[in-house]
């Protein structure tokens, strides 16, 4: 299945050397059926850089949406050979971020809200069967491995007579090195969506 992206992503991957792109996203090379095979949103995805194809490995899964293959594209273009800082910062944080996640960028976790408001159980159910592992921030929060150099932590404040319930998305300070900000957007509603979607989403192990 081709994904809606420009050629011309797929196209600079092509151009690149895959020991240096697997050495900065973590990934290894299948030098056979020349694809890239990495782990994100929770399964393995093989990145096919000269058919424009990035497919589930495991061929029962559903196929990738057009907001998972921009993180899973991006990431194998822009990752940095970093390691993960586990200081974690919001959206305002990232360089631009004030400015950028704002009105229709603004960060959908009204949606995981919508889904569950007071309900702190089902919150977690759902985190968990979608691979998320426990923090402890917030009332609840889960931290979610969503490629290996980023981490992205969902936290869910119960609401009371004054307050709404309210949901927060954290990242690592290096986020910015692995992703662009319009990318960061996207991975953030892919997130939420999932996580506001849970009954029918199998996409997490």
């Amino acid at each position: 299945m081709k994904c809606e992206l420009d050629h011309e992503f797929f196209r600079e991957l092509n151009e690149m050397d895959p020991g240096d792109v697997c050495r900065r996203a973590l990934c290894r090379y299948d030098r056979d059926n020349r694809s890239y095979i990495l782990e994100a949103w929770g399964n393995l995805y093989a990145v096919y850089h000269e058919s424009d194809e990035i497919k589930p490995v495991d061929g029962s899964l559903p196929q990738v949406n057009k907001n998972s293959a921009l993180v899973i594209l991006f990431y194998l273009l822009r990752a940095a050979d970093i390691l993960v800082k586990n200081e974690w910062i919001s959206e305002k944080d990232i360089p631009g971020g004030v400015r950028f996640f704002t009105g229709p960028h603004s960060i959908p976790g009204h949606l995981i809200v919508e889904k569950f408001g007071n309900d702190l159980n089902g919150f977690r159910k759902a985190c968990e069967t979608l691979g998320g592992e426990k923090g402890d921030m917030a009332d609840a929060s889960y931290i979610f491995r969503i490629t290996p150099r980023i981490p992205a932590a969902v936290l869910f404040w119960l609401g009371d007579s004054e307050f709404e319930p309210e949901v927060k998305i954290l990242f690592d300070r290096t986020i910015d090195r692995h992703l662009p900000i319009d990318v960061i957007f996207a991975l953030v509603v892919e997130l939420c969506e999932r996580i506001a979607s849970h009954d029918h989403c199998c996409l997490y192990k």
